[in-house]
């Protein structure tokens, strides 16, 4: 059954597609199921909400991409128009004395082109010094690492997403839920349009038989001409209902046409007639239980996407610890001779922590409206149980009324066809009126319709 109707269905995408690409318009027939089936698959809306999910899977993918290693390279090249200057001595306290040596040490192991371009220059007569630091040109280069080793908000960033795939998965239930009903909606309205439409049909043939009839006895000189006039009067009355009835039926396939993504010019057959849909005794009616709903759902899932909200919030005033790395090389030189530039490297690791202390109340008051917020969804999801739970049982009451109904109108229908059969023959003996033919008529056409 699965394998055939699998097969179906490719059927109707490739005639889909054909349509398309020919603009040629072709009967399919089709079912409820089958036509619900291809809504489910081709329609837009279901289509859109499952690009959602794969969105929210990127989403997720993200956020545990946050708990990789980040490394980064840098790179730097600075020209110096003025070298940099170093004061040495001066105001009686010999600074060259004390740091001398460290300078002999310096002097004695960086390149000779490194030493400074040119002697100490003396600033005033206080006997301090000033000498150039550097070259002119210096170029660097390295690489930084950061590994975070504790973040709390990592971790609830990815347990926010996970629960925000779960609502967009909620979220294309619903959008089939609400579109296999729209489809059933669009089938039946055909179906009873077309019933109708059958009705009336069978009423215009009923009133020709009597305007044929009256024009038959009327040149015999049998009725008046008031009589005749009054069967005409009533046939057209019934033609604005049929066109009017004509127009739904198309109106109501073009609706179907578009919730199953076909072109508009597809003609669909409808395999199944509207009282085929006339079964059971309406005992499952009572059964009331609104366990699955989407809506309620949805709001329980928004209630867990706002406590881990909550928590979030609460996880930015935790410390986080993190990893770190760096590796630079640089040089320097007064030529832009890179092949002939000595490079020299650094590197170091360590440990990062992050504690948060004060942030002016912001955290808190961000909390406090998370709180707010579920409270707000809480009292929201107890006033939507109970609005869905009046609608529902109003919808469960008017069905076991229309099936009610429809038991006491197929009685009705069978007395007024009862009716016009005898005012009919009355009428064609001369014992009746043509008023009474037309009240039975039109009492034969309400039944009709009420029963549909």
């Amino acid at each position: 059954m699965k394998m055939s109707r699998c097969v179906w269905m490719l059927a109707i995408v490739a005639l889909a597609s054909g349509l398309r690409a020919q603009e040629a318009s072709i009967t399919l027939p089709i079912t409820l199921e089958q036509a619900i089936q291809i809504g489910l698959n081709e329609n837009p809306t279901v289509v859109i909400a499952d690009q959602e999910i794969r969105r929210m899977e990127y989403a997720k993918k993200e956020a545990q991409g946050n708990l990789l290693p980040n490394i980064s390279g840098t790179g730097s090249f600075t020209h110096n128009i003025q070298k940099q200057k170093m004061f040495m001595g001066g105001g009686g306290f010999d600074m060259t004395s004390m740091i001398g040596p460290l300078f002999d040490y310096y002097f004695q192991n960086i390149p000779e082109q490194w030493l400074p371009s040119g002697p100490l220059e003396s600033s005033d007569g206080s006997g301090s010094s000033v000498m150039e630091v550097g070259l002119r040109n210096s170029v660097a280069g390295g690489f930084n690492l950061t590994l975070p080793i504790y973040m709390p908000t990592i971790y609830k960033n990815i347990k926010l997403t996970e629960q925000q795939i779960l609502n967009a998965v909620e979220s294309v239930r619903q959008n089939k839920i609400t579109l296999a009903n729209q489809i059933k909606k669009s089938y039946y309205g055909i179906l009873l349009a077309e019933s109708s439409l059958e009705v009336l049909q069978r009423n215009i043939e009923y009133a020709q038989i009597v305007v044929n009839d009256t024009h038959n006895q009327f040149e015999q000189g049998i009725v008046s001409e008031y009589d005749l006039i009054t069967a005409e009067v009533q046939l057209s009355n019934l033609t604005p209902t049929l066109i009017q009835t004509e127009n739904t039926i198309r109106v109501a396939r073009l609706t179907l046409n578009m919730l199953l993504s076909l072109p508009l010019d597809t003609q669909l057959a409808l395999q199944e007639d509207l009282y085929d849909f006339k079964t059971g005794d309406g005992s499952h009616f009572g059964r009331l239980d609104l366990t699955d709903n989407a809506d309620l759902r949805l709001l329980d899932i928004q209630g867990e996407l706002l406590q881990t909200q909550l928590e979030l919030q609460r996880a930015t005033r935790q410390p986080s610890l993190s990893g770190i790395a760096n590796y630079t090389v640089m040089s320097q030189s007064e030529n832009l001779k890179i092949n002939n530039y000595r490079w020299l490297g650094s590197s170091y690791v360590g440990l990062q922590l992050n504690v948060p202390i004060f942030a002016g109340f912001t955290n808190k008051n961000k909390e406090r409206q998370i709180k707010v917020n579920l409270k707000q969804l809480e009292l929201q999801r107890d006033y939507q149980e109970q609005a869905l739970s009046v609608e529902a049982e109003t919808a469960l009451n008017n069905m076991d009324n229309a099936r009610k109904q429809m038991i006491a109108n197929e009685a009705t229908k069978q007395q007024t066809q009862k009716g016009y059969d005898i005012s009919k023959t009355r009428y064609d003996v001369g014992a009746g009126t043509i008023v009474e033919v037309n009240s039975a008529q039109m009492a034969l056409l309400q039944a009709d319709l009420n029963y549909t």
